[in-house]
């Protein structure tokens, strides 16, 4: 699910477990600044890894957790973190070994164990919340732990497995403090991360001190960080202009995006490009209005992306024709070929010969207070009813609540940011378009299936696109879901601040400890 979090364009990725080791975490030098105050519209579904498949929370998680391995900054290889080492083992990819880093201690002084991973892994599958990351393990079989080996067993070949792991879902708790078959309440964290959580108020803020225990592969300390959370861009731009934040990311409105220079001597931009897209979901299950194959293709030959990116984006986005975007290996332009304009009639042409009544009425939904969503809806409304071939009702939610209403197939359609989980074109697979896929579609494909899992066998990733390009293909005929966009990355900064290009860099890492005062 990780909706709406940005990560800068990996172009190839080559799979490898190296064992390199981390190093105590250290006093920084240099000017005591004091707190940094990031501002940010994400918002935090769970304080419980077990509990969080989005971008809010596993940016803090990849701060106040520790997973066995990590990413470096811009990297495409998983490196070792709560882990010595790690690596396929048995001649093939279905046994996956790492030994635990010793004298690792949670909040409480009690030294992680790999039993704790063991727990850690096993809790977020029994657990499967209906918003959780249980769907990224669908390989994993078993986990076992002996002294401070811990061995999974996958039911079958994933290469993409290490980066998995390098996730927020992997991160590693307590198992004194994380019940077994539940989700933690409260706003309690016990994790081994470059941080500990000192306070957090839910849709407030989270207030992060470095975690003078930790090892890993971070070897410099931040500076204490203040994350601040805001209902919607306007009033993150509110912030920004007062400077009652030195940060902000994720995301500024549209138009003030637009005007963003570098050569504003009282800010520093950080713009790249990004792998996160923007999907339109279609409900695909009997019942529901766009249940009918031939629906859904009509949808898609009446979307101009380039109008949503022009009038609603204001240039901010890329329009998107594929599953996979730019830059990531697989990526083809399925959709482009199949619906290259926007086209009245054949719409009209696959509607009659589906025998539905028009107008098709069916129900918009979007999450509230997360950049252009709402003018965002209104043009796709305005676009899917032009030729009185659609009736659009559109209906705006607060963020928990849509993602519930997604998650229990509540919604005909909706709009959900997607940003890569790790840098690879899988990300963009099973969670997508997989059967019992994180976005809850309905949608159930045996061919679609079988090339993802083909494609998870091969450690040379390059080796897999073919599966991919064909799995874009079946997607564009079977319309599961419409790709709309794809972002670039934005993150604006004091002049006194520098790191922030590091919060979001392509790895699923939120980097808040490379952040300094300069």
């Amino acid at each position: 699910m990780r909706s709406v979090r940005m990560r800068i364009l990996a172009t190839l990725v080559v799979l490898a477990a190296v064992g390199v080791g981390g190093w105590q975490l250290l006093p920084s030098d240099g000017e005591d600044g004091g707190t940094i105050t990031v501002g940010t519209t994400d918002a935090v579904t769970s304080l419980d890894p077990a509990g969080a498949y989005d971008a809010g929370s596993w940016a803090l998680f990849s701060n106040v957790f520790q997973s066995l391995l990590t990413f470096e900054p811009g990297g495409a290889t998983p490196v070792p973190d709560a882990a010595e080492r790690c690596k396929f083992v048995g001649g093939g990819l279905t046994t996956y070994r790492c030994e635990l880093r010793e004298g690792l201690t949670f909040p409480s002084g009690r030294e992680m164990t790999a039993e704790d991973v063991k727990f850690s892994f096993d809790r977020v599958k029994k657990i499967n919340s209906e918003v959780g990351p249980a769907s990224l393990f669908d390989t994993l079989d078993k986990v076992s732990a002996s002294g401070r080996t811990v061995t999974f067993k996958l039911s079958s070949a994933d290469a993409t497995f290490p980066l998995k792991v390098a996730t927020g879902a992997g991160a590693i708790v307590d198992s004194t403090k994380y019940p077994a078959n539940e989700l933690r309440t409260g706003s309690g964290v016990d994790g081994t991360g470059p941080y500990e959580l000192s306070s957090y108020s839910e849709g407030d803020r989270a207030v992060m001190t470095p975690n003078s225990r930790y090892k890993g592969a971070v070897s410099e300390t931040g500076r204490p960080v203040e994350l601040r959370y805001f209902k919607d861009a306007a009033r993150l731009n509110s912030a920004w202009k007062d400077r009652r934040i030195d940060v902000a990311t994720r995301q500024l409105p549209p138009e003030v995006l637009a005007d963003l220079t570098p050569s504003d001597a009282d800010q520093r931009v950080s713009e790249a490009d990004s792998s996160e897209v923007r999907n339109l979901y279609l409900n695909t299950r009997a019942g529901s209005p766009l249940h009918d194959t031939r629906v859904r293709q009509a949808m898609a030959w009446m979307i101009n992306r380039e109008k949503l990116a022009a009038d609603v984006y204001q240039g901010t986005v890329d329009p998107l024709y594929s599953l996979i975007p730019t830059g990531i290996i697989g990526h083809t332009t399925s959709f482009f070929d199949t619906y290259p304009e926007q086209n009245t009639r054949k719409a009209r042409e696959l509607l009659t010969e589906a025998g539905v009544s028009l107008p098709v009425r069916f129900t918009y939904g979007y999450a509230t207070g997360r950049g252009a969503a709402e003018q965002e809806a209104a043009e796709l409304k305005k676009q899917l009813e032009a030729g009185g071939l659609f009736e659009v009702t559109v209906k705006g939610y607060e963020w928990t609540d849509f993602q519930k209403r997604w998650a229990n197939g509540k919604l005909d359609a909706y709009g959900v940011g997607w940003v890569a989980d790790f840098p690879d074109p899988d990300t963009y697979g099973s969670p997508l378009v997989g059967t019992d896929g994180t976005m809850n579609t309905g949608y159930s494909s045996t061919a679609v299936d079988r090339l993802i899992q083909a494609s998870q066998q091969h450690a040379d990733r390059s080796r897999a696109i073919d599966d991919f390009r064909e799995v874009q293909l079946a997607v564009a005929r079977d319309v599961p879901v419409i790709p709309l966009w794809q972002a670039k990355e934005y993150v604006v900064s004091s002049a006194a601040v520098g790191g922030g290009q590091y919060l979001s860099d392509g790895t699923g890492v939120f980097r808040l400890w490379r952040l300094t005062w300069i």
